[in-house]
């Protein structure tokens, strides 16, 4: 078993004064994997402490000096890719070519883009005024348990690179990679109190960080719910805010579209990462008259599927799933494949199968609310505007995909959704594009110069002419 006995403050590791700790469970098993602390409120002052005195002299190095000792980080975390894949796949349950393709190659690849935009000017004149750009401040950085690498790398990367410093808290259900990535920071190079990592429960690591006055942002990522309170919580002090929340993403299939390809391509988008992930196409809406054949083939794909995916994070998340696909059940969703349980012959751990629901309209729950695992639903359009208008019928604008049978039919379509991101006719995700969603899915934006800019400040200096 794993077992973490000390917080990163202030460039080294201490045992904090809470004696309270939290257990990381194997979804694989259901049973206990590691042990790390749980911190309380004066863990939270110490490392908040600990980043405001460092804030001055980081910020004032040059970018190209900050940017050296990220590429060191870079690198550490390149050469340690295995293990820190295999830490995700005991904590989160991902399959391990999944962990290390999805969870570590990605957030490296993050990196080395973020690394090329050390050189981007950080002054322009309109008339006269000098425009600058200068760090936020004190960054707290609230990571999911779906993405534990990765969510840490993008707040983490940019917040580093513009002159910020940071005071992490990992997902309780998995701490472990965040843990590596700060012992490989802590190797590379950074001063003292440029990062600190104090683990613990949401409702008092994470409250304590959105209401300290010595925070200057919060950048959380997390259930739409958990970042309401964030929101709230950080408005008293009037700090910047970052939500990267839910989504409920549509994949429209334009008449003409190669319908079989765009089917599998959703599906696989579905199902990825057990379905824990805010991006997720779990919506697929087809011509009314291909609903059937695209019911069909998603059946098969999620058949295929099953077999490979990882479980779901514990014992709480494969509740809730379960009770999503009952209840679209009790609505009348027509039931494809799939279903409630565990797949045959994995019985222990939260595995749950890849499940596909047909004949579902807007007004079902199953349709509106995020489930957060490996269920997709099929609806019928009767035309492309209504499409358009199904696909924007959610709460959430975060992704997307449009599949037609050239790119600039799908590009009009596009333009038309209410959300963060399209892929058309399956483009690739890009590390360097804007991340982020409209409506419940969230503020700000992540991932390159888009991302860099979230944790910059803008002041404008007047010139007598």
């Amino acid at each position: 078993m794993i077992r973490h006995e000390h917080v990163y403050i202030d460039g080294a590791w201490v045992r904090p004064r809470t004696a309270d700790v939290a257990e990381v469970v194997d979804p694989s098993t259901g049973e206990q994997l590691a042990v790390v602390p749980s911190c309380g409120a004066v863990e939270v002052d110490l490392a908040v402490a600990a980043a405001r005195a460092a804030f001055a002299s980081w910020a004032g190095r040059p970018a190209r000096e900050r940017a050296e000792v990220l590429h060191v980080l870079t690198g550490a975390v390149r050469q340690n890719a295995d293990e820190l894949a295999e830490l995700v796949r005991l904590e989160l349950g991902a399959p391990f070519s999944l962990a290390r393709s999805e969870h570590v190659d990605v957030p490296v690849a993050m990196l080395e883009a973020l690394l090329q935009l050390t050189d981007e000017p950080a002054e322009e004149w309109i008339g006269n005024s000098l425009i600058t750009r200068e760090p936020v401040g004190v960054v707290a950085a609230i990571t999911p348990w779906n993405y534990p690498l990765y969510q840490l790398v993008a707040k983490v990367g940019p917040a580093l690179l513009a002159g910020c410093t940071v005071v992490v808290k990992p997902a309780e259900a998995t701490p472990l990679s965040a843990y590596r990535f700060v012992e490989l920071l802590h190797d590379s190079g950074f001063p003292a109190g440029v990062l600190n990592l104090v683990p613990g429960r949401g409702s008092v690591v994470g409250e304590a960080l959105s209401a300290h006055p010595g925070v200057d942002m919060v950048s959380f990522t997390g259930s739409t719910t958990a970042g309401r309170r964030v929101a709230a919580v950080a408005a008293q002090t009037v700090k910047r805010v970052a939500l990267e929340l839910g989504g409920k993403s549509a994949s429209i299939v334009l008449p003409g579209a190669d319908l079989a390809a765009a089917v599998r391509a959703t599906v696989e988008n579905c199902m990825s990462n057990t379905g824990q992930s805010c991006s997720a196409w779990t919506r697929l809406l087809v011509p009314r008259s291909d609903q059937e054949a695209a019911a069909a083939i998603a059946g098969r794909v999620a058949d295929e599927l099953t077999s490979d995916m990882g479980p779901l994070v514990s014992q709480t998340q494969y509740d809730a799933v379960q009770d999503h696909i009952r209840g679209a059940i009790e609505e009348g969703a027509r039931l494809v494949t799939g279903g409630t349980g565990h797949p045959a012959g994995r019985d222990r751990g939260y595995f749950t199968r890849a499940t596909v629901f047909a004949d579902v309209h807007g007004g079902m729950r199953i349709a509106q609310e995020e489930v957060f695992g490996p269920v997709l639903v099929v609806q019928g359009y009767d035309d492309v505007e209504d499409a358009v208008r199904q696909a924007n019928d959610s709460p959430y604008g975060l992704h997307g995909a449009v599949w037609a049978a050239d790119d600039e039919q799908a590009l009009a379509i596009a333009r038309r959704l209410r959300t963060g991101q399209v892929d058309l006719n399956g483009g690739a995700f890009n590390v360097s594009a804007p991340f982020g969603g409209y409506k419940q899915s969230g503020t700000g934006r992540e991932l390159g110069r888009f991302g860099l800019e979230e944790f910059l400040e803008i002041k404008a200096i007047q010139f007598l002419e």
